[in-house]
């Protein structure tokens, strides 16, 4: 089993990803961030949506939305926020290496670095292809990354994250030259102590560019937040922002 189909690592460390504050997150992007604007009828993809944070806002906002994830604990958890928000949306069980609707969406996002998370490089470029023909023509593909330079700012350094019951511990390594990075987080919990690993491939601005016009984005650009500010040695994260041609 690869480790992203473990549902076990998305319920056990569920606290740390996708903490309480993320949920006002996703609510002051969607109404602040030009990356995000949907209005009324707008057709939004959202790839490996979790618990449906991003889901349930832009839904509020209008856009008809399909959520989309593997993990069938995280769906469970999408749909439950989904009927407390009383909005609604289409939630899918697949793999984004498979899914695909052509010309059928407006915007496809992909949040909380979710993206590069095959162990083949070409598999990852089949995603983005996925994304590419599932939009509309003049559509955008929006990747929220943490990108290869902030990363370097801070990677290899401990970190320790007080949760319900607990305290999870996380360290992050560098693999095959700056290509891929590995996560280890450790789960205390009184005398409960787990384990996960996280494997995904990481990227430069450079090489997400590169990328995106490989599989046919007529335009790409890099941003340093949400905001548009840009991708520079101030960069809180990699946002990318590709858009299929007319």
């Amino acid at each position: 089993m690869v480790w992203y189909d473990d549902d076990d690592l998305w319920v056990d460390f569920a606290s740390v990803m996708f903490p309480a504050r993320r949920g006002q997150e996703a609510a002051t992007l969607a109404d602040t961030s030009p990356l995000l604007k949907v209005g009324a009828d707008t057709r939004v993809l959202d790839l490996a949506c979790g618990p449906g944070l991003h889901v349930v806002e832009l839904a509020r906002r209008g856009a008809r939305v399909t959520g989309v994830d593997l993990s069938a604990a995280m769906l469970e958890r999408a749909r439950a926020a989904v009927a407390a928000a009383g909005v609604s949306a289409d939630l899918v069980r697949a793999d984004m290496l498979d899914y695909v609707a052509p010309g059928e969406f407006d915007l496809v996002i992909n949040m909380f670095t979710s993206f590069g998370y095959f162990t083949e490089a070409g598999d990852n470029l089949t995603v983005l292809r996925n994304a590419h023909a599932s939009l509309a023509p003049g559509g955008s593909l929006v990747l929220d990354l943490l990108g290869k330079e902030v990363l370097a700012s801070w990677v290899g350094r401990p970190q320790a994250v007080d949760v319900e019951g607990g305290t999870v511990f996380m360290r992050d390594t560098i693999l095959d030259d700056w290509t891929r990075l590995r996560t280890d987080w450790t789960l205390v919990a009184g005398e409960v102590v787990k384990r996960k690993s996280i494997h995904s491939f990481i990227y430069s601005a450079a090489e997400i560019r590169a990328l995106l016009r490989e599989v046919g984005f007529a335009t790409v650009e890099c941003f340093g937040d949400w905001d548009l500010s840009p991708y520079d040695n101030t960069a809180r994260r990699l946002i990318v922002r590709g858009t299929r041609g007319n």
